[in-house]
């Protein structure tokens, strides 16, 4: 009973879960049987899936994508060149298997290195990568050293090279995260991208061989490979093949469909007899071709932001009425993801080079002007970034350009330290203008006091005179009976002959003022001497008309 009590309660629980909206299930995994796996975009190296990454693998012939990639970069840098004509020494043949892959090369050879590299990535001719080694760095030993420092420089950390080819060696391996980084920098290369793409290729004649025909071994480019044409992938473009008891089968290669690029990296995969009995598979081929199908069927190119979104906006220093300005990326950005995949979880990272820097952006900006830049980025992965730029432009606002040049100006050291000095200056000045003037006044004062002291004493003196003019003055009548001992008083302000030539009335106009009496006095007592003197000087009347 409680068990039908039940089914009705439960019935309507999953009903309900069934029609509420839910997650989109979580893609699932693709299924190799590879030891390890890397798949990977070749140009952003953003990884799609990854297996055992890290794991230390022999790599097998993959070597040679090193050993190839040396030899381009020494032709770019001038080096050596495509033409030069190589001849096989012995020392080159040293360490050489057997029944290991091989063009047929022999010492006293001569080829082009341009051929050596054919023979090495088509044929996979481990003879051809010593003899190329001891053309580039002299020795064998002193390549792989090379080989060694560029993958440090690549940023592998579980790589170590002991061989040019890749024969088993305990000290000789790589991983398959260290490949795709390889691998990257090779593609980036013109030169390798033309080799490892070619299907068929003719070595000319040589001294000792007539020509030779290779032929890819990456039966995804070459149906016409020693595996077969069931493998070929119309997608798929090179990279190289490897094989050996230990290493397994390996394969890098590149595919690209619908805009989505790819590199798959497997390493350790095995040969499995068909249950038909028709032959073997070889998974290095299969499993590269159902990781490219895993992202091709499950992945699109998908528009995450417009070129007319606005993203942030920045402040703006100056403008004209502005103070803010919007950016925008400069082109559609889009991006890789699986179709189930929710954009609103899709992470931004915007970063402002005026606010990155600690600077200040300033007016006038122009509309489409970078200003910062956009990454977009999924669960750790980049899927795509955009530089930013300015939405609208912004004009100078003059007023606040003054303003700013201004305070910049009275900001400058410079100025500030001619300003402090031209103050200190003008205090200075002020100081000694004040003590000037203070000591002008003192001194006029000074000057004042003794002209005082001057007059004082010299209205002493002439009052003495004065006196002694009276004095004189009051003698006169006797010295009058005396004519023959006539004398003049002393005059401080005329001579006898101004008294004697001028009227009473001019000399009297320079009769000093009343306010000084004691001149006055003078003048007064003088003027009444010489009255008298002349009155007693005429002549009577007898004396005046003389003797009949």
């Amino acid at each position: 009973m409680r068990k039908l009590k039940l089914f009705p309660i439960v019935l309507a629980v999953c009903l309900l879960l069934a029609s509420a909206p839910g997650a989109a299930l979580a893609l699932d995994d693709p299924v190799v049987g590879a030891a390890a796996v890397v798949l990977a975009d070749p140009e952003t190296g953003r990884v799609y899936y990854s297996l055992n990454p890290d794991q230390q693998a022999y790599p097998a012939s993959l070597t040679k994508v090193m050993t190839v990639l040396l030899a381009v970069e020494a032709i770019e840098r001038g080096e050596v060149a495509e033409d030069d004509q190589v001849t096989a020494s012995e020392s080159a043949m040293e360490g050489i298997a057997e029944d290991g892959s091989t063009a047929g090369i022999v010492p006293g050879e001569t080829m082009s290195l341009i051929d050596l590299l054919y023979c090495a990535m088509l044929s996979s001719a481990n003879e051809a990568c010593n003899i190329i080694a001891e053309h580039v760095s002299g020795s064998v030993e002193a390549f792989v050293e090379l080989m060694n420092s560029r993958a440090a420089e690549l940023g592998c950390t579980g790589t170590n090279f002991t061989n040019t080819h890749g024969l088993p060696d305990e000290n000789h391996y790589t991983t398959a995260a260290d490949l795709a980084l390889i691998t990257r920098e090779a593609l980036n290369h013109q030169l390798f991208t033309t080799l490892c793409n070619t299907v068929t290729y003719t070595v000319p004649a040589t001294n000792v061989s007539e020509e030779r025909a290779l032929s890819n071994s990456n039966a995804l480019i070459n149906s016409s490979s020693a595996f077969g044409d069931s493998y070929y992938y119309e997608y798929a473009h090179g990279v190289k093949t490897g094989h050996t008891e230990a290493a397994g089968y390996c394969l890098i290669s590149t595919a690209e469909r619908d805009g989505i690029r790819l590199m798959a990296v497997v390493l350790g995969c095995q040969a499995v007899e068909r249950a038909d009995g028709s032959g073997y598979e070889y998974q290095s081929f299969t499993d590269s071709v159902t990781l490219y199908n895993w992202v091709f069927d499950n992945f699109s190119v998908r528009e995450i932001v417009s070129s007319s979104e606005l993203i942030t906006d920045v402040a703006v220093e100056m403008g004209d009425g502005v103070d803010r300005v919007s950016l925008r990326p400069i082109t559609v950005v889009t991006a890789i993801v699986a179709d189930d995949a929710d954009l609103s979880t899709i992470e931004r990272d915007v970063v402002v080079y005026s606010e990155r820097d600690g600077e200040p952006l300033v007016a006038p900006i122009s509309a489409g002007t970078v200003l910062g830049e956009l990454t977009l980025s999924l669960n750790g992965d980049v899927l795509g970034t955009s530089e930013l730029v300015a939405s609208t432009s912004v004009e100078l606002s003059r007023v606040e350009y003054m303003r700013s040049r201004l305070s910049e100006t009275f900001n400058s050291p410079v100025v500030i330290g001619v300003i402090v000095a031209l103050v200190i200056l003008a205090v200075v000045y002020f100081i000694l203008v004040a003590r000037y003037r203070a000591l002008h006044k003192r001194h006029l004062r000074d000057v004042r006091r003794a002209e005082a002291e001057r007059e004082r004493r010299a209205d002493e003196a002439q009052s003495r005179q004065a006196g002694e003019h009276h004095a004189a003055g009051s003698a006169a009548p006797k010295r009058a009976q005396q004519p023959a001992k006539k004398s003049q008083p002393a005059m401080d302000y005329f001579t006898e002959d101004d008294v004697q030539s001028r009227e009473t009335v001019k000399i009297a106009s320079n009769i000093p003022p009343a306010d000084n009496k004691t001149r006055r006095d003078y003048f007064e007592e003088f003027f009444k001497s010489q009255h008298e003197q002349s009155q007693q000087e005429q002549p009577g009347p007898e004396e005046e008309d003389g003797p009949n």
